[in-house]
C-alpha cells in the first residue's frame, strides 16, 4: 500500500467496527475500531500502513486521528454500556508524549462520551523507547478511567513479566494459533499460564479471530468472557443490534454446557470405578509388600495404567516406580525417596484424601517423562501412605470423554 496515496487522499480514510460479544449477556458489549481506506472502489485494511516501520509516526498519527474522531463521533449514538477498543502500539501512543491523543479523547468527553468506555488495545513489541515512561503514560491514562488491553500472546518469560507489571484489564488471545496443530500443545500450555495470571491480576480474557464453532467452544471452555471474530460478526461500517446473536449464542452455550456435563459425568463415573476397584485390591493386600500389591493391581489395570508408586503424606516416595514400558512392567528403584510435594495441588490433594477418605482423579496434564497427556488416580491407603496410579493416554483416548 502506498503511504503517499493515503496521505493525499484522507477523505477516503474511515473506521470499520468489529463487535465484541460477552458470554454472560450473549450480546454486543464493545466494538473494536479498525482503519479502512477506499481505493479505486475497493475497501482495504490500513493494518499494513500502521505496521510499516518506514512510515513516520506523525503520518500514522494523522491518519489514526481521523479514524478515531470519526469512530467516536458515531459512538456517541451507542448505548452507554458499550465500550470502544482503540488499537495502539507503543510508538504511536507515545507520540507527543501521549498528550495530543488524550486531548482528543477529552474533547469527546465534553460531548458526553465517558472515557471509562475507552479500551486501549496496546502492544509494546519491538518498542525501543523508555518502558518506564510508557508505563507511566498508561497509568496516567488510567486516572481518566481508560482501560488497558494487551493484544499479544507470547511464550517469552519477559511477556509474562510485562503482564505482571502492567496488570491490564483485558488479555486478548488470538485463536489463529489453534489452526496450527504443530503449536497446539505449546499454545495450550501458554493459555493455561495466561488464564492463571489473568485470575491473579483480575483481568478478563477476550478471544479474537474466532472463525469456527470449535474455536468459540474452546474460548468458552478456557475462561473467555469476551469473543470476537468473523464466525460471530465481520467488521462493518455501521453498528449492529446488540441482541443480534443472543438466541444463537444461547443455543451454542447450551450445546457446550451439555457436552461439558457429559465429560464431567464421565470423569465422575471413572473416579468411582477406580475408587471401588483400587479400594478392593488395597483392602485385600493390607499386610502385603508393595511389590505384591502392585502385582495384584497390574492384574486388574494392565490395560489402563502405566505407572504406580506409593508416597507418604509429605510427598516422599516409599516404593519403587512400577512402570510399563515396551517390554512390559519394570521396577524403577531409583525413585525411592524422591519428593513430589513441589507438584501443583499435591499437598492440597493429600489433605483432601485424608479428610474425605477417598481417591481423586486428576485433571488432564502432560507427563514429565513421557510427554503424553494423562490423568492420575490418587488413593489413601491408610493414614500415612498414598497410592498413585498414572492412567495411560491410550486408555483416555479409548474413553474420549476423559480427554
Amino acid at each position: 500500500m502506498d503511504a503517499l496515496e493515503i496521505l493525499s487522499d484522507l477523505e477516503n480514510v474511515f473506521p470499520y467496527f468489529q463487535p465484541i460479544f460477552s458470554a454472560d449477556e450473549q450480546s454486543v458489549i464493545a466494538y473494536e475500531v479498525l482503519g479502512r481506506y477506499k481505493s479505486e472502489g475497493n475497501i482495504v485494511s490500513l493494518g499494513t500502513f500502521f505496521q510499516d516501520d518506514q512510515i513516520p509516526d506523525e503520518y500514522k498519527f494523522e491518519v489514526d486521528l481521523i479514524i478515531v474522531k470519526m469512530a467516536l463521533e458515531k459512538a456517541l449514538k451507542l448505548d452507554e454500556e458499550i465500550s470502544i477498543f482503540l488499537n495502539r502500539n507503543a510508538d504511536l501512543l507515545m507520540y507527543g508524549h501521549g498528550e495530543p491523543f488524550l486531548q482528543e479523547l477529552l474533547a469527546f468527553e465534553k460531548k458526553g462520551f465517558m472515557l471509562n468506555r475507552i479500551v486501549l488495545e496496546i502492544s509494546d513489541r519491538n518498542y525501543t523507547g523508555d518502558l518506564d515512561q510508557f508505563d507511566h503514560l498508561l497509568q496516567y491514562y488510567r486516572t481518566y478511567g481508560i482501560k488497558i488491553a494487551i493484544a499479544r500472546i507470547d511464550s517469552e518469560s519477559s511477556y509474562f513479566e510485562r503482564l505482571g507489571q502492567l496488570e491490564p484489564d483485558i488479555l486478548k488471545i488470538n485463536l489463529q494459533a489453534l489452526k496450527s496443530t504443530s503449536t497446539g500443545i505449546n499454545f495450550n500450555d501458554v493459555l493455561f499460564t495466561l488464564s492463571l495470571l489473568a485470575r491473579k491480576i483480575g483481568a478478563t480474557l477476550l478471544f479474537e479471530n474466532i472463525e469456527m464453532s470449535y474455536q468459540l467452544q474452546f474460548a468458552w471452555k478456557n475462561g473467555g468472557r469476551y469473543y470476537q471474530g468473523y464466525y460471530l460478526q465481520p467488521p462493518a461500517a455501521e453498528f449492529i443490534s446488540r441482541e443480534i446473536l443472543k438466541d444463537r449464542l444461547k443455543e451454542k452455550f447450551h450445546d457446550f454446557i451439555s457436552y461439558e456435563k457429559k465429560k464431567l459425568e464421565a470423569v465422575y463415573t471413572t473416579a468411582e470405578f477406580f475408587q471401588a476397584k483400587v479400594q478392593e485390591i488395597v483392602m485385600k493386600n493390607r499386610s502385603a509388600t508393595f511389590q505384591i500389591l502392585f502385582q495384584n493391581l497390574i492384574k486388574e489395570l494392565d490395560q489402563i495404567a502405566f505407572r504406580m508408586y506409593v508416597c507418604d503424606e509429605d510427598g516422599f516416595q516409599k516404593s519403587a516406580n512400577i512402570f510399563k514400558g515396551k517390554e512390559g512392567w519394570i521396577t524403577q528403584s531409583e525413585y525411592i525417596q524422591k519428593n513430589w510435594s513441589w507438584r501443583p495441588y499435591f499437598l492440597e490433594n493429600i489433605i483432601k484424601m485424608r479428610n474425605e477418605r477417598k481417591g481423586i482423579l486428576s485433571d488432564l496434564y502432560s507427563d514429565i517423562d513421557t510427554g503424553e497427556t494423562i490423568r492420575t488416580f490418587s488413593f489413601p491407603m491408610n493414614g500415612e501412605e498414598y497410592l498413585f496410579i498414572d492412567i495411560s493416554y491410550q486408555y483416555l483416548f479409548q474413553h474420549d470423554q476423559l480427554l
